[in-house]
Order: C-alpha cells, then sequence, then structure tokens
C-alpha cells in the first residue's frame, strides 16, 4: 500500500496544490489557502497570551484569600465553596466548548473567552457580597473553562505541522501564569496601596491585553489550512463521526465506556489529582499564613508549587510512555505528596520550601493523566469517548473536595484534619492511578 504522505498534496503559499515531487495538482475541493507568515505570528502570539490567563483567577485568589474573606466577611464553609467553583465550571461549562466553536468558530469562541476572564476579574472584587463575588468568578471561570478547552484546536487548526512545539509553548505559558500570579499577587497588592480589590483586579489587564490578538477571528469559520472543507452532502456522517457514533459494529466509540475498569480508574485518577490541585491553589497560601509565614512569601511558596509543573509536564510523558504500566510513577508522586502534607502537619513552617516542592511534584499527577488517557484505548475515537468520560467525570469528583477542607477548618479551628483529609485522599489516588496504569486498553474490557 502507498505510503498516505507521498500521494497528499500540499498547498503552497497561494494556495495551489503541488504533490511533495514539485508536479502541480489541481486544487483540493474547499481547501483553504495557506495563512499569511504574519497572521501565524499574531495567533502564536494569542495563544500565549490566552495561556497566561487560564490560572490567575485561581491562584491569585489564593494568595489574599484571607483578605478577601475578611473583606467580604466569609465563614470557611463559604471561602471552601469558592475554591469549589473552579472544578464545578471546568466540568459543566467545559462541554459547551465544542459546539461553540462549531457555532460560531474557535477563535471567537476564545475571542469572548477572554472578554469574559477579564470582565470577571474585574468586577468580583467591587461587587461588594459574597454572591456577586461568586457570580462574577463563575463568569471569569467560564472563560477560562472554553478556552482551555479549545487551546488544542487552536493549534491543531493553524499549526498542523507544529504541534508539538505550540502545545509545550502554550502548556509553559500556561504554568508560567499560574506561577506568576502566585508569585506577585501579594506585592502587587501593598504596591497599589494594601487593597485586596486593586491586587484582584489588576488580572483583568492581562485578560483584556488577551482579548486583542483574537478579534481577528472572530468571523473566520473556515476549516484547518490544507484540509477540505466539510461534505454538506454528508454532513449526517460527518456529525456522526465528529461525536464519535461508529459506523461500523466493533468501532471503538461503539464501546459501553462503563464497563470499563480502566476508565473508571482514570476517571477517579483525574478527579483526585484534580481536587488535590484545586485544594492546594486555594488553600496553600492560607495553611502557611496560619502557620507564621508572610502573606508575601505564602504566595511564593505557591509560585513554587505551580512552576514545578513546567519542567517534569515534559519528562513525566516521555517516562510513562516507554513503560507498559505508569503504576509505578503514579506512587512516586503519591508518596511525594504524601510525605509533603506529612510536612505540613508537623513543621509548616520550618521546612516550607521543601513541602512546596514535593506538593508541586505530586501535582504533576495531571500531565500523567492525560499521558495514560493517550494509552489506554487502540482507536482516536476511543481516546475521544475516554478522554470526554475520564475529566467530566474526574471534574465532577473533584468538586467537594475544597469545600469540606474549608468546612473541616471552620469546624475544628486548625488545619490537622484538612490536612489529614489532603495525605488520606492520596491513598485513594494512588490505588486508582496503579489500576488505570496497567497494561490494557478499554476495548479489552468492554
Amino acid at each position: 500500500m502507498p505510503d498516505d504522505e507521498t500521494q497528499t498534496p500540499t498547498l503552497n503559499r497561494g494556495g495551489a496544490a503541488h504533490t511533495p515531487a514539485g508536479l502541480p495538482a489541481p486544487r483540493l475541493p474547499g481547501a483553504a489557502e495557506a495563512p499569511a507568515p504574519w497572521l501565524l505570528r499574531l495567533i502564536a502570539v494569542g495563544l500565549v497570551l490566552a495561556a497566561l490567563n487560564l490560572r490567575p483567577a485561581i491562584t491569585s485568589l489564593g494568595a489574599l484569600l484571607e483578605e478577601v474573606r475578611d473583606g467580604l466577611h466569609m465563614s470557611g464553609s463559604v471561602a471552601g465553596v469558592l475554591t469549589s467553583v473552579p472544578p464545578l465550571c471546568f466540568a459543566v461549562f467545559g462541554v459547551m466548548a465544542p459546539r461553540l466553536a462549531r457555532r460560531f468558530g474557535a477563535g471567537a469562541v476564545v475571542c469572548a473567552g477572554m472578554a469574559a476572564i477579564a470582565a470577571g476579574l474585574v468586577i468580583r472584587p467591587y461587587i461588594g457580597s459574597t454572591a456577586g463575588f461568586l457570580a462574577a468568578s463563575a463568569l471569569a471561570l467560564m472563560g477560562i473553562a472554553v478556552s482551555n478547552i479549545l487551546m488544542p484546536v487552536i493549534v491543531k487548526r493553524w499549526f498542523p505541522d507544529r504541534v508539538g512545539t505550540m502545545t509545550g509553548l502554550y502548556s509553559m505559558a500556561l504554568a508560567l501564569g499560574t506561577a506568576l500570579a502566585a508569585a506577585v499577587t501579594v506585592p502587587l497588592t501593598s504596591a497599589m496601596g494594601g487593597s485586596w480589590q486593586s491586587g484582584l483586579a489588576v488580572w483583568a489587564v492581562l485578560a483584556a491585553l488577551a482579548v486583542l490578538p483574537w478579534i481577528v477571528l472572530v468571523r473566520d469559520r473556515t476549516p484547518a489550512p490544507g484540509t477540505p472543507a466539510p461534505d454538506r452532502s454528508g454532513s449526517r456522517q460527518a456529525s456522526r463521526q465528529a461525536s464519535g457514533q461508529a459506523s461500523r459494529p466493533g468501532d471503538a466509540p461503539a464501546l459501553r465506556i462503563t464497563r470499563s475498569r480502566t476508565a473508571w480508574g482514570l476517571a477517579c485518577f483525574f478527579g483526585l489529582q484534580a481536587t488535590a490541585a484545586y485544594i492546594t491553589m486555594g488553600w496553600m497560601p492560607q495553611i502557611f499564613r496560619d502557620a507564621g509565614v508572610s502573606a508575601g512569601t505564602a504566595g511564593v511558596l505557591l509560585a513554587v508549587t505551580m512552576a514545578m509543573g513546567v519542567p517534569l509536564a515534559f519528562v513525566i510523558p516521555r517516562v510513562a510512555g516507554r513503560l507498559k504500566q505508569q503504576g509505578p510513577i503514579v506512587v512516586v508522586l503519591g508518596l511525594c505528596g504524601l510525605i509533603g502534607y506529612g510536612g505540613l502537619y508537623l513543621a509548616p513552617a520550618a521546612g516550607a520550601w521543601v513541602w512546596a516542592v514535593l506538593l508541586g511534584v505530586a501535582n504533576c499527577a495531571f500531565p500523567l493523566a492525560l499521558t495514560m488517557i493517550g494509552m489506554r484505548s487502540r482507536t482516536g475515537a476511543g481516546v475521544v469517548r475516554l478522554s470526554a468520560f475520564a475529566q467530566s467525570t474526574g471534574y465532577l469528583l473533584s468538586i467537594p473536595g475544597p469545600l469540606l477542607v474549608g468546612v473541616l477548618y471552620q469546624h475544628s479551628g486548625g488545619w490537622g484534619l484538612p490536612i489529614a483529609l489532603m495525605a488520606g485522599l492520596m491513598i485513594p489516588q494512588m490505588v486508582a492511578g496503579v489500576l488505570a496504569g496497567r497494561d490494557r486498553t478499554i476495548e479489552d474490557e468492554c
């Protein structure tokens, strides 16, 4: 069978099709012209700016949570609700992103997402009530949810030959934005007169800047460069394929994924690691502050924890891909979490930097979970089904964790019970991860 790549015409800058040998070929039906270099550069800038805005709404709040609680007279339980809002919004609004992108275009949805982030961030500090603060936070998180889902779509659409490079670029920008907001929110607040409202609202400026590059793509509805436009006469079949409905018996999407132990293991592993991540982002600075660490240093410690994801997000997937079973990596990450939580319990201030690094390593279960999702199915359609199931179910499972930490903190008057809960959750996380990391696919179980 001839190699597909040698038979597929490519588009030159003018949009004319040529074979790899340089011989002219007919223009592909419905194919889009190659984008201008300036447009690709603008989209690359837009990707970086968008990624920088996907976490500051969360980590900037974690750095100033005590001031926000005092200013809005929040109880610990209500603050727990506040820290549970991100995974709830990601679970609810994230599923809307593909449908919105099909109707309005991915670029337009990301542009609207950045605008929603900017509006939510500038409104929530000044609205003056807890309910309003929660609603404005949800608006910002809605923008984050849809933009987060569509980043890989944008990369595949405009940079089909540089997917790895561009994914790495926006992943690094995401980690940088996460760490930056944690590290500089408190110093910025002090520089602006000590007002927590200003310290939170300042991040709306970065989100507003991120809107600008995407305005160019608001009207874009064309298919990815170099790919044929959808066949309108076969729209029903295309819709079936896009939604993962198999046209032949035995295809992966026809599997009943809820019968797979591996799928449930991945969903639980994803949910438990997300629980740990959002508890960390929402509560870790407060744990250090209550132990006597200054607000500025507590923010930097959170930044260190988040920054660990920059190098390890590249290393862990490569190592995991070379192993038949990913259970050993799961156990190592889990043990780092257990040691980190043990340190927070016994000597939170004395070993603060060590605990921050260890918890940062433990939080790298996220790229491991994504890697395992790609390895646990034999087909691309199966991976899509597994990813949707594991992530949506996982985010739903992660919602109660931060809320429960807030309730325990309020009623116990200290961090002993909440930290014990965090450490206790690492055990089922390791069990679920070992189950999900076995050398098998969902097709073997359904």
